[in-house]
Protein backbone atom coordinates (compact mmCIF):
# COMPACT_ATOMS: atom_id res chain seq x y z
CA UNK A 1 0.00 0.00 0.00
CA UNK A 2 1.48 3.18 -1.30
CA UNK A 3 1.96 6.97 0.77
CA UNK A 4 -1.12 8.66 -1.46
CA UNK A 5 -3.61 5.47 -0.23
CA UNK A 6 -2.07 5.58 3.45
CA UNK A 7 -2.59 9.68 3.47
CA UNK A 8 -6.09 9.05 0.99
CA UNK A 9 -7.53 6.13 3.47
CA UNK A 10 -6.70 8.43 6.42
CA UNK A 11 -8.12 11.86 5.04
CA UNK A 12 -11.27 10.16 4.12
CA UNK A 13 -11.71 8.38 7.17
CA UNK A 14 -10.91 11.74 9.20
CA UNK A 15 -13.77 13.79 7.21
CA UNK A 16 -16.02 10.90 8.12
CA UNK A 17 -15.26 11.36 12.09
CA UNK A 18 -15.52 15.36 11.42
CA UNK A 19 -18.86 15.08 9.57
CA UNK A 20 -19.78 12.62 12.59
CA UNK A 21 -18.69 15.27 15.33
CA UNK A 22 -20.23 18.37 13.62
CA UNK A 23 -23.76 16.65 13.40
CA UNK A 24 -23.20 15.74 16.87
CA UNK A 25 -22.42 19.54 17.93
CA UNK A 26 -25.65 20.36 16.14
CA UNK A 27 -27.85 18.14 18.39
CA UNK A 28 -28.06 15.87 15.19
CA UNK A 29 -27.66 12.50 14.37
CA UNK A 30 -26.49 10.63 11.54
CA UNK A 31 -28.19 7.69 10.14
CA UNK A 32 -25.95 4.56 10.22
CA UNK A 33 -26.41 4.41 6.75
CA UNK A 34 -25.37 7.80 5.87
CA UNK A 35 -22.46 7.00 7.62
CA UNK A 36 -21.73 3.94 5.57
CA UNK A 37 -22.36 5.53 2.18
CA UNK A 38 -20.11 8.62 3.27
CA UNK A 39 -17.05 5.87 4.07
CA UNK A 40 -17.73 3.92 1.22
CA UNK A 41 -17.82 6.79 -1.47
CA UNK A 42 -14.00 7.99 -2.28
CA UNK A 43 -14.45 11.88 -2.77
CA UNK A 44 -11.11 12.37 -4.28
CA UNK A 45 -12.52 9.92 -7.81
CA UNK A 46 -14.94 13.69 -7.94
CA UNK A 47 -12.38 16.36 -7.26
CA UNK A 48 -9.77 15.33 -9.80
CA UNK A 49 -6.50 17.50 -9.49
CA UNK A 50 -7.62 19.34 -6.56
CA UNK A 51 -5.37 18.00 -3.37
CA UNK A 52 -6.87 15.10 -1.09
CA UNK A 53 -6.64 17.78 2.03
CA UNK A 54 -8.98 20.24 0.20
CA UNK A 55 -10.74 16.96 -1.51
CA UNK A 56 -11.57 15.72 2.07
CA UNK A 57 -11.87 19.20 3.96
CA UNK A 58 -15.43 18.56 5.71
CA UNK A 59 -16.41 22.44 5.72
CA UNK A 60 -15.96 23.30 2.07
CA UNK A 61 -17.21 22.80 -1.11
CA UNK A 62 -14.79 22.38 -4.52
CA UNK A 63 -15.58 24.42 -7.53
CA UNK A 64 -15.10 22.55 -10.62
CA UNK A 65 -16.46 25.74 -13.21
CA UNK A 66 -16.66 29.32 -12.91
CA UNK A 67 -18.37 31.68 -15.40
CA UNK A 68 -15.64 35.32 -15.25
CA UNK A 69 -15.23 35.19 -11.33
CA UNK A 70 -18.73 33.53 -10.64
CA UNK A 71 -19.13 29.90 -9.48
CA UNK A 72 -21.58 27.73 -11.33
CA UNK A 73 -20.67 24.27 -10.52
CA UNK A 74 -19.37 22.16 -7.60
CA UNK A 75 -18.84 19.67 -5.23
CA UNK A 76 -21.15 20.53 -2.40
CA UNK A 77 -19.65 20.87 1.21
CA UNK A 78 -19.26 17.37 2.94
CA UNK A 79 -21.57 18.40 5.85
CA UNK A 80 -24.26 20.03 3.87
CA UNK A 81 -24.48 17.07 1.86
CA UNK A 82 -24.44 14.70 4.86
CA UNK A 83 -27.12 17.02 6.00
CA UNK A 84 -29.63 16.85 3.27
CA UNK A 85 -29.01 13.09 2.84
CA UNK A 86 -29.43 12.82 6.25
CA UNK A 87 -33.27 15.23 5.57
CA UNK A 88 -34.24 12.84 2.66
CA UNK A 89 -33.66 9.74 4.79
CA UNK A 90 -35.51 10.72 7.92
CA UNK A 91 -38.19 11.98 5.69
CA UNK A 92 -38.95 8.87 3.90
CA UNK A 93 -37.71 6.78 6.49
CA UNK A 94 -35.44 4.57 4.33
CA UNK A 95 -33.69 5.14 0.44
CA UNK A 96 -33.12 1.54 -0.21
CA UNK A 97 -35.07 0.57 -3.14
CA UNK A 98 -36.01 4.15 -3.80
CA UNK A 99 -36.11 6.19 -6.89
CA UNK A 100 -34.20 9.44 -7.26
CA UNK A 101 -33.69 12.19 -9.58
CA UNK A 102 -31.05 14.36 -8.33
CA UNK A 103 -31.10 18.24 -9.85
CA UNK A 104 -27.36 19.55 -10.11
CA UNK A 105 -24.47 17.14 -10.89
CA UNK A 106 -20.98 16.97 -9.39
CA UNK A 107 -20.79 13.16 -9.48
CA UNK A 108 -20.22 12.58 -5.49
CA UNK A 109 -23.56 13.55 -4.61
CA UNK A 110 -25.08 10.74 -7.01
CA UNK A 111 -22.67 7.88 -5.73
CA UNK A 112 -23.45 8.54 -2.37
CA UNK A 113 -27.46 8.15 -3.34
CA UNK A 114 -26.46 5.02 -5.10
CA UNK A 115 -25.01 3.68 -2.19
CA UNK A 116 -28.23 4.34 -0.39
CA UNK A 117 -30.69 3.39 -2.37
CA UNK A 118 -29.12 0.33 -3.25
CA UNK A 119 -29.11 -2.80 -6.53
CA UNK A 120 -32.75 -2.23 -6.30
CA UNK A 121 -33.29 1.48 -6.57
CA UNK A 122 -32.21 3.80 -9.17
CA UNK A 123 -30.81 7.15 -10.02
CA UNK A 124 -30.74 9.67 -12.18
CA UNK A 125 -28.78 13.12 -12.12
CA UNK A 126 -28.95 15.91 -14.66
CA UNK A 127 -27.76 19.56 -14.84
CA UNK A 128 -28.15 22.25 -17.52
CA UNK A 129 -24.32 22.14 -18.47
CA UNK A 130 -22.74 19.74 -20.85
CA UNK A 131 -19.71 20.21 -19.21
CA UNK A 132 -20.84 19.48 -16.02
CA UNK A 133 -22.53 16.29 -16.57
CA UNK A 134 -19.61 15.08 -19.18
CA UNK A 135 -17.48 15.75 -16.25
CA UNK A 136 -20.01 13.80 -13.67
CA UNK A 137 -20.14 11.23 -15.93
CA UNK A 138 -16.43 10.72 -16.52
CA UNK A 139 -16.04 10.94 -12.51
CA UNK A 140 -18.53 8.22 -11.91
CA UNK A 141 -17.57 5.82 -14.38
CA UNK A 142 -14.19 5.98 -12.49
CA UNK A 143 -15.07 4.85 -9.45
CA UNK A 144 -17.18 2.85 -10.33
CA UNK A 145 -20.50 3.72 -10.43
CA UNK A 146 -21.78 2.49 -13.68
CA UNK A 147 -25.11 2.69 -13.35
CA UNK A 148 -26.18 6.53 -12.44
CA UNK A 149 -27.76 8.16 -15.23
CA UNK A 150 -26.53 11.33 -16.37
CA UNK A 151 -28.54 13.67 -18.56
CA UNK A 152 -27.69 17.09 -20.07
CA UNK A 153 -31.40 18.85 -19.43
CA UNK A 154 -32.90 22.18 -17.90
CA UNK A 155 -34.66 20.43 -15.20
CA UNK A 156 -37.35 22.81 -15.22
CA UNK A 157 -38.80 20.23 -18.00
CA UNK A 158 -40.06 17.00 -17.09
CA UNK A 159 -37.38 13.97 -16.87
CA UNK A 160 -39.93 11.31 -16.60
CA UNK A 161 -43.31 10.25 -15.96
CA UNK A 162 -45.73 11.92 -13.07
CA UNK A 163 -44.84 10.17 -9.96
CA UNK A 164 -41.50 8.95 -11.43
CA UNK A 165 -39.72 9.63 -8.62
CA UNK A 166 -39.66 8.92 -4.58
CA UNK A 167 -37.12 11.24 -3.96
CA UNK A 168 -36.41 14.36 -5.78
CA UNK A 169 -32.69 16.29 -4.21
CA UNK A 170 -31.84 19.64 -4.84
CA UNK A 171 -28.10 20.32 -5.29
CA UNK A 172 -28.67 23.86 -6.35
CA UNK A 173 -30.40 27.25 -5.44
CA UNK A 174 -33.69 27.51 -5.94
CA UNK A 175 -36.35 30.85 -6.07
CA UNK A 176 -39.37 28.77 -6.75
CA UNK A 177 -40.26 24.75 -7.10
CA UNK A 178 -41.11 24.24 -11.18
CA UNK A 179 -44.40 21.89 -11.70
CA UNK A 180 -42.03 19.16 -13.88
CA UNK A 181 -40.43 18.65 -10.05
CA UNK A 182 -44.00 17.94 -8.50
CA UNK A 183 -45.67 15.97 -11.20
CA UNK A 184 -42.83 13.74 -10.81
CA UNK A 185 -43.15 12.93 -7.35
CA UNK A 186 -44.88 10.16 -6.12
CA UNK A 187 -47.78 10.72 -3.42
CA UNK A 188 -46.05 10.67 -0.62
CA UNK A 189 -42.50 10.91 -2.04
CA UNK A 190 -39.75 13.82 -0.51
CA UNK A 191 -38.58 16.68 -2.32
CA UNK A 192 -34.93 18.04 -0.72
CA UNK A 193 -34.38 21.50 -2.35
CA UNK A 194 -32.57 24.56 -1.30
CA UNK A 195 -35.33 27.20 -1.23
CA UNK A 196 -34.86 30.78 -1.33
CA UNK A 197 -37.50 32.43 0.79
CA UNK A 198 -37.47 36.07 1.73
CA UNK A 199 -33.72 35.90 0.75
CA UNK A 200 -32.95 33.01 3.04
CA UNK A 201 -32.20 29.59 1.73
CA UNK A 202 -33.40 26.70 3.57
CA UNK A 203 -32.83 22.80 2.56
CA UNK A 204 -36.44 22.06 3.24
CA UNK A 205 -37.33 18.05 2.95
CA UNK A 206 -41.03 18.90 1.88
CA UNK A 207 -43.46 15.77 1.87
CA UNK A 208 -45.90 15.66 -1.10
CA UNK A 209 -50.16 15.28 0.23
CA UNK A 210 -52.00 15.27 -2.61
CA UNK A 211 -51.67 19.13 -4.50
CA UNK A 212 -49.21 20.34 -1.29
CA UNK A 213 -46.06 20.09 -0.21
CA UNK A 214 -45.38 20.62 3.57
CA UNK A 215 -42.03 20.62 5.29
CA UNK A 216 -41.18 18.08 7.60
CA UNK A 217 -37.21 19.77 8.39
CA UNK A 218 -34.81 22.54 7.51
CA UNK A 219 -31.37 23.16 7.64
CA UNK A 220 -29.42 26.33 7.06
CA UNK A 221 -27.57 25.89 3.62
CA UNK A 222 -25.82 27.83 0.38
CA UNK A 223 -25.30 26.67 -3.18
CA UNK A 224 -24.69 28.40 -6.33
CA UNK A 225 -27.91 29.53 -7.80
CA UNK A 226 -30.23 27.70 -10.30
CA UNK A 227 -29.65 28.29 -14.01
CA UNK A 228 -31.83 28.01 -16.98
CA UNK A 229 -35.58 28.67 -17.06
CA UNK A 230 -35.88 28.58 -13.54
CA UNK A 231 -33.03 31.20 -12.77
CA UNK A 232 -34.72 34.65 -9.96
CA UNK A 233 -31.52 36.34 -9.46
CA UNK A 234 -30.79 38.24 -6.40
CA UNK A 235 -29.99 42.18 -6.25
CA UNK A 236 -27.12 44.02 -3.90
CA UNK A 237 -27.54 47.88 -2.98
CA UNK A 238 -24.64 49.52 -1.61
CA UNK A 239 -26.02 51.38 1.11
CA UNK A 240 -21.98 52.05 2.16
CA UNK A 241 -18.34 51.33 1.61
CA UNK A 242 -18.68 47.37 2.06
CA UNK A 243 -22.14 47.03 3.51
CA UNK A 244 -25.28 45.93 0.99
CA UNK A 245 -28.61 44.99 1.60
CA UNK A 246 -29.66 42.03 -0.22
CA UNK A 247 -33.12 42.24 -1.93
CA UNK A 248 -35.04 39.35 -3.20
CA UNK A 249 -39.21 38.47 -4.43
CA UNK A 250 -39.28 42.38 -6.22
CA UNK A 251 -37.66 44.56 -3.82
CA UNK A 252 -37.26 48.16 -4.28
CA UNK A 253 -34.67 50.21 -1.97
CA UNK A 254 -33.98 53.67 -2.45
CA UNK A 255 -29.87 53.36 -1.14
CA UNK A 256 -30.27 57.42 -0.93
CA UNK A 257 -32.37 56.66 1.89
CA UNK A 258 -30.62 53.94 3.33
CA UNK A 259 -26.99 55.14 3.52
CA UNK A 260 -27.82 58.28 5.27
CA UNK A 261 -30.01 56.41 8.11
CA UNK A 262 -26.83 54.22 8.72
CA UNK A 263 -24.82 57.09 9.23
CA UNK A 264 -26.42 58.22 12.04
CA UNK A 265 -25.49 57.03 15.81
CA UNK A 266 -26.16 53.57 16.47
CA UNK A 267 -28.62 52.82 19.74
CA UNK A 268 -28.14 49.53 20.78
CA UNK A 269 -30.62 47.35 22.38
CA UNK A 270 -31.04 43.59 24.09
CA UNK A 271 -33.80 41.55 24.20
CA UNK A 272 -32.73 40.53 27.70
CA UNK A 273 -32.91 36.47 27.57
CA UNK A 274 -30.26 34.02 28.25
CA UNK A 275 -30.31 31.37 25.39
CA UNK A 276 -27.75 28.05 25.18
CA UNK A 277 -25.12 27.87 22.68
CA UNK A 278 -26.90 25.42 20.97
CA UNK A 279 -30.49 27.43 20.62
CA UNK A 280 -30.75 27.25 16.65
CA UNK A 281 -31.03 31.21 15.91
CA UNK A 282 -31.25 29.95 11.93
CA UNK A 283 -34.81 29.65 13.17
CA UNK A 284 -35.20 32.92 14.52
CA UNK A 285 -34.75 34.76 10.82
CA UNK A 286 -37.91 33.50 9.28
CA UNK A 287 -39.76 34.22 12.59
CA UNK A 288 -38.49 37.85 11.90
CA UNK A 289 -39.57 37.82 8.32
CA UNK A 290 -43.16 36.43 8.71
CA UNK A 291 -43.88 38.86 11.69
CA UNK A 292 -41.68 42.52 10.69
CA UNK A 293 -42.53 42.47 6.72
CA UNK A 294 -45.96 45.24 6.43
CA UNK A 295 -46.66 48.01 4.60
CA UNK A 296 -44.60 49.91 6.42
CA UNK A 297 -41.98 48.21 6.86
CA UNK A 298 -39.41 46.51 4.11
CA UNK A 299 -37.81 43.54 5.71
CA UNK A 300 -34.16 42.81 4.08
CA UNK A 301 -31.07 41.28 4.66
CA UNK A 302 -27.81 43.08 5.61
CA UNK A 303 -24.67 41.63 3.96
CA UNK A 304 -20.80 42.96 4.93
CA UNK A 305 -17.17 42.88 4.16
CA UNK A 306 -15.17 41.88 7.37
CA UNK A 307 -13.59 44.50 6.53
CA UNK A 308 -16.65 46.67 7.00
CA UNK A 309 -17.49 44.66 10.66
CA UNK A 310 -13.63 45.18 11.64
CA UNK A 311 -14.26 49.07 11.04
CA UNK A 312 -17.55 49.20 13.10
CA UNK A 313 -19.47 50.75 10.44
CA UNK A 314 -22.18 47.75 11.27
CA UNK A 315 -22.16 45.28 13.65
CA UNK A 316 -24.34 42.53 12.31
CA UNK A 317 -25.16 38.90 13.95
CA UNK A 318 -24.09 36.98 10.62
CA UNK A 319 -21.99 39.08 7.65
CA UNK A 320 -23.38 37.17 4.68
CA UNK A 321 -27.17 37.98 5.73
CA UNK A 322 -28.76 39.40 8.94
CA UNK A 323 -32.21 40.00 9.18
CA UNK A 324 -32.98 44.23 8.95
CA UNK A 325 -35.93 46.28 9.00
CA UNK A 326 -36.05 49.65 6.51
CA UNK A 327 -38.27 52.51 7.13
CA UNK A 328 -37.95 56.11 5.82
CA UNK A 329 -37.10 57.10 9.49
CA UNK A 330 -35.33 53.99 10.58
CA UNK A 331 -32.92 51.52 9.58
CA UNK A 332 -32.36 48.44 11.97
CA UNK A 333 -30.96 44.83 11.87
CA UNK A 334 -30.14 41.94 14.13
CA UNK A 335 -26.56 42.65 15.88
CA UNK A 336 -24.18 39.90 17.45
CA UNK A 337 -24.52 38.05 20.26
CA UNK A 338 -23.83 39.35 23.84
CA UNK A 339 -22.26 36.10 25.62
CA UNK A 340 -21.79 35.59 29.31
CA UNK A 341 -20.34 32.44 30.09
CA UNK A 342 -22.01 30.34 27.97
CA UNK A 343 -25.42 31.93 27.74
CA UNK A 344 -25.71 34.67 24.74
CA UNK A 345 -28.48 37.22 24.40
CA UNK A 346 -30.03 38.58 21.45
CA UNK A 347 -29.75 42.15 20.50
CA UNK A 348 -30.63 44.81 17.62
CA UNK A 349 -28.67 47.73 16.10
CA UNK A 350 -30.54 50.82 14.79
CA UNK A 351 -30.18 54.02 13.18
CA UNK A 352 -32.67 57.23 12.30
CA UNK A 353 -35.02 59.48 14.08
CA UNK A 354 -37.21 56.52 15.02
CA UNK A 355 -34.22 54.14 15.66
CA UNK A 356 -35.73 53.31 19.24
CA UNK A 357 -39.05 52.42 18.79
CA UNK A 358 -37.78 50.59 15.69
CA UNK A 359 -35.51 48.69 17.58
CA UNK A 360 -37.53 48.08 20.40
CA UNK A 361 -40.21 46.31 17.66
CA UNK A 362 -37.66 43.64 16.61
CA UNK A 363 -36.24 43.11 20.23
CA UNK A 364 -39.98 42.63 21.01
CA UNK A 365 -40.14 39.97 18.29
CA UNK A 366 -37.24 38.53 19.62
CA UNK A 367 -38.44 37.90 22.82
CA UNK A 368 -41.84 36.44 21.47
CA UNK A 369 -39.82 33.94 19.53
CA UNK A 370 -38.27 32.47 22.45
CA UNK A 371 -41.39 32.76 24.64
CA UNK A 372 -42.66 30.79 22.18
CA UNK A 373 -40.03 27.87 22.82
CA UNK A 374 -37.55 28.80 19.43
CA UNK A 375 -39.91 27.14 16.84
CA UNK A 376 -38.79 26.41 13.68
CA UNK A 377 -40.63 27.22 10.53
CA UNK A 378 -42.89 25.47 8.83
CA UNK A 379 -43.30 25.77 5.01
CA UNK A 380 -46.90 24.45 2.89
CA UNK A 381 -46.62 25.03 -0.33
CA UNK A 382 -49.68 25.45 -2.54
CA UNK A 383 -50.30 26.27 -6.36
CA UNK A 384 -50.03 29.57 -7.48
CA UNK A 385 -53.83 29.93 -8.33
CA UNK A 386 -55.10 28.76 -4.79
CA UNK A 387 -57.51 31.11 -3.88
CA UNK A 388 -56.61 32.62 -0.21
CA UNK A 389 -59.83 31.33 1.66
CA UNK A 390 -58.23 27.99 0.66
CA UNK A 391 -54.94 28.69 2.31
CA UNK A 392 -53.80 27.34 5.98
CA UNK A 393 -53.35 30.55 8.40
CA UNK A 394 -49.49 31.87 8.09
CA UNK A 395 -47.27 34.44 6.38
CA UNK A 396 -48.32 34.07 2.52
CA UNK A 397 -45.23 34.48 -0.46
CA UNK A 398 -46.74 34.40 -4.17
CA UNK A 399 -43.69 33.08 -6.43
CA UNK A 400 -43.85 32.45 -10.07
CA UNK A 401 -45.70 28.82 -9.73
CA UNK A 402 -46.76 28.34 -6.44
CA UNK A 403 -47.98 30.00 -3.36
CA UNK A 404 -45.43 29.18 -0.09
CA UNK A 405 -47.35 29.61 3.90
CA UNK A 406 -44.50 30.05 6.25
CA UNK A 407 -45.81 28.98 10.03
CA UNK A 408 -44.07 27.51 12.99
CA UNK A 409 -44.35 24.35 14.66
CA UNK A 410 -46.06 24.44 17.42
CA UNK A 411 -44.03 23.66 20.70
CA UNK A 412 -45.37 21.27 23.59
CA UNK A 413 -46.42 22.61 26.96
Amino acid sequence: MGVDTVTRDGLHAAMVDALLADHEAKGLTMRPEVEAALRAVPRDRFTPGVPLEEAYNANDPVVTKYDGDEPVSSVSAAWLIAEMLGQAADALGDLHGRRVLEVGSGGYNAALLRELVGPSGAVTTVDIDPDVTDRASACLAAAGYTDVTVLCVDAEQPIGPDGAFDLIIVTVGAWDIPPAWFAQLAEGGVLVVPLRTFGMTRSWALRRNGDRLISSSQRLCGFVSMRGAGAFGMRYVDIADGVHLRLDEGQQVDPSIVGPLLAQPREQAWAGVSLPGRTVLADLDPWLAAHLADPVDVFVLLTAQQEAVDAGIVAPAWRFGTPAVLRDDAFCYRSALRWTDSLFDLGVCAHGPASAATAARMVEHMRAWVDAGCPAPVLRIVPAATPDGDLPAGTVLDKRHNRIVLTFASIPA
